[in-house]
């Protein structure tokens, strides 16, 4: 009788835990983000004016390179004193360390179009130390978003902390509703054969730039841009929501093939499928029109698998994040893309709430970074819980045992994207009404953490203010020159781009067809 108790209790366990691998590792994680002021009296100055609200800032992507660990934060709403970030990994192992401006505070003063970075989103480290950023140029989100400086692509030699490059795209690269986040960097035979691609989710699009011309062209209008009809709608956190309008978002590129090109896969946000095509399409300005049979439609992951970002090593394997399942997925592009060949590598239903980026560093050792996203836009976060963590372990050691370990012989269901699904709900399921903001109830997370106990004040309550720098003057702080005054809003809101025109419907679908390139190197 007491071996069957121990076995069924065995048993028991193993259920529970069983879609909980917890291979990542909790390197850095935060209640609030705080930023690293030159001293403590200009810290408290920005907070008595309003200029930093730590309650504001949201973490939205990572990227690590040596010793920094870039995070950037865009300026959704007030008090956003820096949106390009790092952390230094030689001082801060882990914990809950400041944010450090990059590469100064002066490179990150809002509406300085020429000389400064307004607001970043993803970023991208080359294999020539570069460190790309796309500044959008934008305050606010939604229909608060202003425009006081244009889309501009600014390039750092991260050797020298000093940048390089800055390019405007073109009027024609972007249209009233665009809105880019995600950015992946192509490098061909040398450091000049580069190419940066730019997904616009809201104008449906995909922007490429060539570094050794300097110039920039558009893809638009393909379908495979356009959000999926059927799936805009989304339950993360105890929270259903729709975000029908997403499309084009997260971008991957493979190693180089055979014919001296990559593959680029992309996804819709709006959507459960990927799509591809060869960069050899997209670094020939005379295609934008002409393409699209080039690209080809794959198969469905399957249900509850949005994807907001993706990410390639060299020797084939992505990782996508899973904001519906808490989770980081994998699939082998050596196999089809059909969602056994999905797998899981970690889920946490606490930790990993929104995981919004996923990275793989030179060393091959995974970045993830979640925000709670959801939580932060529609209801409240609690500041006195961990709310941005940033988790890492090697590639290797995530895809062990799954199905895309090549290592591996278990192919199967169980291990599949569309087969992960909590036991129990983790969180009630509550929709959100006009009136009402339901709040966000944590459960402690079995991870290890690597922070002491929480010992401070209340949780202070979140400001309604959206558009950044709108009631005053911001402050910002040099160590060398002490502060100086941003330019004043109205002067930024002079120059701000139109405000977006009404949308046009969704283009309509087309069925994929086969293509030479893709039988060729598949």
């Amino acid at each position: 009788m007491k071996c069957l108790l121990v076995g069924l209790l065995t048993f028991v366990l193993c259920i529970h835990f069983g879609n909980a691998a917890y291979k990542l590792q909790e390197r850095f994680n935060w209640k609030q983000l705080d930023f690293a002021f030159p001293n403590e009296n200009l810290k408290q100055q920005a907070l008595a004016s309003g200029d930093y609200i730590p309650q504001n800032a949201l973490p939205v992507g990572v990227e690590h390179w040596q010793n920094p660990l870039f995070v950037t934060i865009p300026r959704w709403r007030d008090g956003i004193p820096a949106t390009l970030t790092y952390i230094n990994m030689d001082h801060s192992v882990t914990g809950s360390p400041a944010l450090i401006p990059y590469p100064d505070w002066r490179s990150n003063t809002a509406g300085d179009c020429a000389n400064s970075i307004t607001t970043a989103y993803r970023i991208k480290v080359d294999e020539c130390g570069r460190l790309w950023v796309l500044d959008t140029g934008t305050l606010g989100i939604g229909n608060t978003t202003t425009n006081p400086c244009p889309y501009a692509v600014n390039v750092f030699d991260l050797a020298t902390h000093t940048r390089i490059r800055r390019y405007e795209l073109r009027p024609e690269d972007t249209n009233a509703n665009t809105f880019i986040a995600n950015i992946a960097v192509d490098i061909g035979k040398s450091c000049d054969d580069a190419f940066a691609y730019f997904s616009d989710e809201l104008g449906y699009g995909l922007i490429a730039y060539s570094w050794e011309q300097n110039k920039s062209w558009r893809f638009s209008g393909h379908s495979y841009f356009f959000p999926d009809p059927l799936r805009g709608d989304y339950n993360i956190a105890g929270l259903n929501f729709q975000w029908g309008e997403e499309g084009i978002f997260g971008m991957a590129l493979s190693p180089i093939r055979s014919d001296g090109y990559r593959t680029m896969y992309f996804s819709p946000l709006a959507s459960h499928r990927q799509f591809a095509v060869s960069t050899r399409i997209l670094r020939d300005e005379t295609r934008v029109e002409d393409s699209y049979h080039d690209f080809l439609a794959l198969d469905e992951r399957g249900p509850n698998s949005h994807t907001t970002a993706r990410v390639m090593s060299e020797d084939g394997v992505e990782l996508f994040n899973l904001i519906d399942q808490n989770a980081v997925g994998c699939w082998h592009s050596s196999m089809p893309y059909s969602p056994q060949f999905h797998g899981i590598v970690d889920r946490d239903d606490v930790g990993l709430v929104f995981p919004a980026d996923v990275k793989i560093d030179e060393n091959k050792d995974v970045w993830v970074l979640s925000d709670r996203m959801p939580v932060f836009l529609l209801s409240e976060l609690d500041y006195n819980d961990v709310n941005f963590r940033i988790y890492t372990a090697p590639l290797s050691t995530l895809i062990e045992g799954t199905v895309c370990d090549q290592r591996s012989n278990v192919y199967g269901p169980h291990n599949s994207v569309a087969a992960v699904k909590p036991l129990h709900p983790i969180y009630p399921k509550t929709y959100l009404n006009p009136t009402a903001k339901p709040s966000y109830v944590a459960i402690p997370s079995s991870r290890p953490s690597y922070l002491p106990p929480y010992s401070g004040s209340q949780r202070p309550n979140v400001p309604n203010a959206f558009l950044y720098n709108q009631q005053h003057n911001a402050l910002t702080y040099d160590a060398a020159n002490g502060p100086h005054l941003f330019p004043a809003i109205a002067q930024i809101q002079q120059i701000q781009h139109p405000a977006p025109a009404a949308r046009e419907g969704l283009g309509s679908y087309a069925t994929s067809r086969s293509v030479p390139w893709w039988q060729q190197h598949h």
